[in-house]
């Protein structure tokens, strides 16, 4: 597959900085070129290729197929939309449930989990792209979906359509985590307003019993520690008692190894219960040896704990394809696994297995493919991270998957034996969604959908707790 100027330049390890002042042109101009809002004349296409050391040929086709499908941006300022735009819900909520507002909701795959318990019920989410928003309201029938920034929302608004909120999740953007206010400084449209200072501002005046906030796990270290301190204040200073752990996904059942940083509060100060792990896997915490990291005990003692989930426990029910080619039949030649038959969830037609149409070239540097990118021979590629190019084991579970894991330039995602990336079908899978969720848009927003997802499975770990805790 022919690469674009931006997966080039990434794939380089190249700032966009460099790159632009090497071949004369502003980097707003060189941003435009990446998400094909614009497209740069032959003689600065050849400025590039040669910068890249790439053929020109190729990069022009790359960038013709990216002008048909532009990439408007997903960061918060510029995929903010221009019009409010609001799916009404399709039915009415349960009121015998506890109702959850789903802020930065994204397709809702956490806020998916608190429905797998049954005693929640989603009213509503917030999200700025229209593709999430459209999956999500699909996917929850009893939730208005509101599409804007949630700078500009009222909670006037979401007090007078929705149940108030027994609980308010989300994990906003990391935007502004150094400029975090005391609360009493934060005022509704206020523009200096950081997308933290939103997520506080809804549960000051929404009052739910319980608020969840959710993150990478790299925010425990930021700015040494003062960011995540200033969070925690800040959900203090409005009147909730917080505590905050880093869960593995692995350790609960999903052959995923993926962590996340959970930040829960009460507003009675009640404590709540961790869930302890229930599976055991090897792993090395991004986290490193704190202790806020929640893990199983060492192989030793581990012996009531579940092995966890694989790959191959998770996907061996799906047929074989080739790059390009796709499957809608479940194979019949073999029994589902207890994972299968859960994630299956009744579905009886096969969706989104769909494997990419690889180059030629790439094709080549699968079939060579091992457990990192030095297991291939000498001079296959010039470039790229120790986990671009590599082979996921089908013994484990997957390691972490980025939004680009059907393109094995960009992360370990190449299937186990076949020789090609992962299909969206897979990496839902791995991530957890039902087969009988569904994905709305384009095949590329989908693999971004689904590679963005917080794992329903964790939702309903955190959400068991809350009932336990309550």
């Amino acid at each position: 597959m022919a690469l674009s100027i931006r997966s080039a330049r990434q794939l380089r390890r190249m700032r966009q900085r460099d790159l632009a002042v090497a071949v004369g042109i502003s980097v707003r101009e060189l941003m435009e070129f990446e998400r094909g809002l614009t497209f740069p004349s032959k003689n600065l296409l050849y400025r590039i290729s040669d910068y890249l050391n790439m053929d020109a040929e190729q990069l022009l086709v790359a960038q013709n197929e990216l002008c048909k499908n532009p990439l408007t941006g997903e960061g918060y300022v510029t995929a903010c939309p221009e019009n409010i735009t609001k799916i009404s819900r399709k039915r009415q909520p349960d009121l015998t449930k506890k109702p959850v507002l789903d802020l930065f909701c994204g397709v809702g795959g956490f806020s998916f989990g608190f429905e797998m318990c049954e005693l929640f019920e989603v009213v509503a989410g917030i999200d700025i792209l229209s593709d999430r928003l459209q999956t999500f309201s699909y996917n929850h029938e009893t939730a208005n979906a509101y599409g804007q920034d949630i700078r500009t929302i009222s909670t006037e608004v979401l007090e007078t359509e929705n149940p108030r909120p027994f609980v308010i999740i989300g994990g906003s953007p990391c935007q502004g985590f150094s400029s975090i206010r005391p609360f009493r400084n934060i005022e509704r449209n206020d523009p200096r307003n950081n997308l933290v200072e939103e997520f506080c501002r809804i549960v000051h005046d929404l009052q739910p019993e319980w608020l969840v906030f959710e993150n990478v796990v790299g925010l425990l270290t930021y700015h040494n520690r003062q960011n995540l301190q200033a969070i925690i204040q800040t959900f203090e200073e409005i009147g909730y008692r917080t505590s905050y752990k880093v869960l593995n996904a692995a350790y609960y059942g999903l052959p995923q190894r993926r962590e996340r940083l959970i930040i829960i509060g009460n507003k009675r100060g009640k404590p709540y219960k961790w869930t302890e792990p229930t599976h055991w896997c090897e792993h090395r915490s991004m986290a490193g040896k704190q202790e806020c990291v929640l893990k199983p005990p060492e192989k030793l003692f581990a012996k009531d704990l579940k092995t966890a989930v694989t790959i191959n426990e998770a996907i061996h029910d799906l047929p074989q394809v080739e790059a390009g080619k796709h499957a809608v039949v479940y194979r019949d030649d073999i029994n589902p696994t207890e994972y299968e038959i859960f994630i299956r969830n009744g579905a009886q037609q096969l969706k989104l297995h769909e494997a990419t149409a690889h180059s030629p070239r790439m094709l080549e540097i699968i079939r060579q493919a091992g457990t990192n990118i030095y297991a291939l021979p000498e001079g296959t590629v010039t470039s790229g991270f120790s986990s671009c190019y590599s082979r996921l084991n089908g013994n484990e579970p997957s390691v972490t998957l980025t939004v680009n894991f059907v393109h094995p330039a960009s992360n370990r995602c190449i299937h186990p034996y076949q020789d090609r990336g992962l299909t969206p079908r897979e990496g839902a899978r791995l991530q957890g969604f039902f087969d009988t969720f569904e994905f709305i848009g384009t095949r590329s927003q989908i693999v971004k959908q689904i590679g963005n997802a917080v794992p329903p499975l964790l939702g309903s770990i955190i959400a068991q707790g809350i009932l336990e805790s309550d």
